[in-house]
């Protein structure tokens, strides 16, 4: 089997038909035809240039060799000239012959309609009904019964909504090659006669020794040999605090060395690491997603259909059964197809989801198409990651217990002021602690299992964790204060000299200002379920749930079993995730909707389907109540749309049904169902 990257590719349905093609060729029974990543996986065997003939035949084609073909004009500049040649026949209506105004129209209807047409036409054909039969429909229609501004607006609208939604489309299938930019590239092998060289991280198997110094990628999966250091695990558990890591500690592959160097025995092969694993479950879940088809796109395949045979009756049985004059028959089975022109029924729903999608843009908030803001006014549970999104993502000092005052400040500067590490800037941005007057130490040095000791005016101190206490003499208050630091699930520092204990740090991260009041408007709107989803502990993950009213909260996870909290919860709802770090990417691009902070990865934010730009979740309640709008809105279009055309062809029974009476309910649903959708934009913040 070969893969190929297709071009051109926007058609979720249209997709599946050229892969049935594919498969009925010899040898293409196996085929693939991967909508979300563009790509088609086919035997080696199989006749190209017939299956080039296929994706030809939607406006598709294959990239061979890294060559691109031409596709086209762009679709955005023939919405545009388009627009320009409508305007213009607009301002011109009153003093241009009928001929030219018939030929702007005409041509503003080619320049944005002539593809979609092409294949409308060829669907008419093979009697296939769907959008793109629906619009060249639309568009006879409305050309045959003169109705030129309307044909032109049809055309000018839908292309505009389809170049949008192929925007969000190609966001989504460059996700993966993002997150491939992620990945380490190269590792230091050291060779059995001691020399280091430098090898592709493909190149690594089981067992291999490797140097990884400050500031470099952890290769892949390993075990340390030797070293200390502080790890940055980002990458995999998304938590903000570096981790210490010493002789026999695990790493994972993608993480980064933050300051020492380590020996690193690799468990295993690159492939089988963590971030390889994050990497495939991206990809799996990109194409287990299909995209929501609307409903108007299903419906098609009856309506029009539907309308034809009511029309061919209108004009047969009554003269047949009812001795109804044949050419009031035809008159009224005439204005039965043009009762069915279903230009409003067309219009019910992307004016709607444009203007949505601009309402949000003004807000500062990315949806990557109409589909997109649909599947968010139905969500009824969302996920949240915690770092960086329920959290500001930095450790900050949130509780302090002095011992003795007049060391305590002095020393914790003295020392952090060395370090780079995320916790010593926690504490050197504490007030007190920059107050205090600065001291030069002698000498500083990493001590494994502990932290930092330093001397200073020749007397020695430790900075670090509770296992500095070992050889201290600790007083019972002192170990009451430690454990509700503990209970509160902070991370401690501790200053001491070579006897007793100076004071600690409560460091933690911060909870958002504005997560509070987010929990308790998405509530309000209707959002049945917020699950905090963290690789943090569960004492810290509780604490924080509390502070901000989530209803559940899953701590202690690993990316793939944030994935597997979502799975199961996308059993009973609909689930939108919100999250910003590489480990985020699986559960996004799994959930119903993904949800990314505007500062996060760019892995984060391309495999994701709403990007919110400001880096804070206060308007994603704004976003909600916006897209549930919409959604009642296109329902109540459709009602309106389909009612008014119903109530014309029951006009048909006592023969009411006139020309003028069908151009109206046409011409009036359409009209209506616009000034319905506009209503979006005025909707308050």
């Amino acid at each position: 089997m070969k893969e190929y990257k297709l071009q051109g590719l926007s058609c979720a349905n249209c997709a599946a038909e050229m892969e049935a093609e594919i498969k009925k060729l010899d040898k293409g029974q196996d085929a693939q035809l991967l909508f979300n990543s563009s790509k088609l996986v086919v035997s080696e065997q199989v006749d190209l240039d017939r299956v080039r003939k296929i994706l030809r035949s939607d406006g598709a084609s294959m990239m061979e060799d890294g060559k691109q073909e031409s596709s086209g004009p762009n679709m955005l500049h023939l919405v545009l000239l388009s627009s320009f040649i409508f305007a213009a026949a607009l301002a011109g209506g009153s003093v241009l012959p009928p001929a030219l105004l018939t030929f702007l129209y005409l041509a503003a209807i080619a320049v944005s309609g002539y593809r979609t047409f092409f294949k409308g036409a060829q669907n008419l054909v093979k009697l296939k009904f769907n959008i793109d039969t629906l619009m060249t429909i639309a568009l006879v229609g409305a050309v045959a019964i003169g109705e030129w501004k309307e044909a032109t607006l049809v055309a000018i609208l839908f292309g505009l909504n389809e170049y949008l939604e192929g925007l969000g489309m190609e966001k989504a299938r460059n996700s993966m090659e993002q997150l491939l930019k992620v990945a380490p590239k190269q590792a230091t092998l050291l060779m059995e006669d001691g020399s280091e060289q430098v090898v592709s991280i493909e190149d690594l198997v089981k067992g291999d020794r490797v140097i990884v110094k400050a500031g470099e990628k952890i290769p892949s999966d390993g075990k340390v040999l030797s070293g200390y250091s502080s790890v940055n695990e980002a990458a995999i558990t998304g938590e903000s605090l570096p981790v210490e890591k010493e002789a026999d500690h695990l790493v994972y592959g993608g993480s980064i060395n933050n300051e020492g160097a380590l020996m690193i025995e690799i468990t295993k092969s690159y492939d089988q690491s963590s971030l390889a694993k994050i990497l495939q479950l991206v990809e799996k879940a990109q194409e287990n997603k299909t995209p929501t088809e609307l409903f108007i796109n299903r419906f098609a395949k009856y309506y029009t259909p539907l309308i034809m045979a009511v029309s061919l009756l209108v004009m047969i049985v009554p003269p047949v059964l009812f001795s109804v004059a044949w050419g009031d028959a035809f008159y009224q089975g005439l204005a039965v197809l043009i009762v069915g022109c279903p230009c409003a029924l067309i219009l019910s729903s992307p004016i709607a989801i444009l203007s949505g999608i601009t309402k949000n843009a003004r807000n500062g908030i990315l949806i990557k198409g109409g589909a997109i803001l649909e599947q968010l006014g139905n969500v009824t549970s969302i996920a949240f990651d915690k770092t960086g999104t329920l959290t500001k993502g930095e450790p900050t000092v949130q509780s302090v217990e002095v011992y003795d005052e007049e060391r305590f400040y002095k020393i914790a500067r003295a020392v952090e002021s060395q370090s780079s590490h995320p916790i010593a800037r926690a504490v050197l941005a504490d007030p007190k602690v920059r107050e205090a007057r600065g001291l030069e130490p002698s000498s500083v040095e990493a001590v494994p299992g502990k932290g930092v000791y330093a001397m200073i005016e020749g007397r020695g101190y430790y900075v670090g964790s509770e296992k500095t206490l070992r050889e201290l003499d600790v007083t019972r208050q002192q170990k009451d204060d430690i454990e509700e630091c503990k209970r509160s699930g902070y991370s401690l520092v501790i200053i001491s000299d070579e006897k007793s204990i100076l004071g600690m740090f409560g460091v933690a991260d911060e909870v958002r200002e504005e997560s509070k009041s987010l929990i308790r408007k998405l509530h309000k709107l209707g959002i049945k379920h917020t699950i905090m989803l963290t690789g943090d502990h569960e004492q810290t993950a509780r604490k924080v749930a509390a502070q901000v009213g989530v209803t559940d909260v899953h701590a202690e996870l690993l990316p793939e079993h944030k994935v597997e909290k979502v799975e199961a919860w996308k059993q009973s709802s609909k689930v939108a995730m919100v999250g910003d770090g590489i480990n985020d990417a699986p559960a996004l691009a799994v959930s119903d909707l993904g949800i990314a902070m505007g500062k996060g990865t760019d892995s984060a934010i391309e495999t994701a389907d709403i990007v919110l730009m400001q880096d804070h979740l206060g308007k994603l309640p704004n976003a909600v109540r916006i897209a549930k709008k919409v959604n009642r809105i296109v329902k109540t279009n459709i009602s309106i749309a389909l009612g008014l055309k119903l109530i014309a062809l029951l006009l048909t029974i006592p023969g009411w049904l006139t020309l003028w009476v069908a151009i109206l309910s046409d011409m009036g649903a359409t009209i209506l169902v616009t000034l319905i959708s506009l209503t979006v934009l005025i909707t308050k913040d």
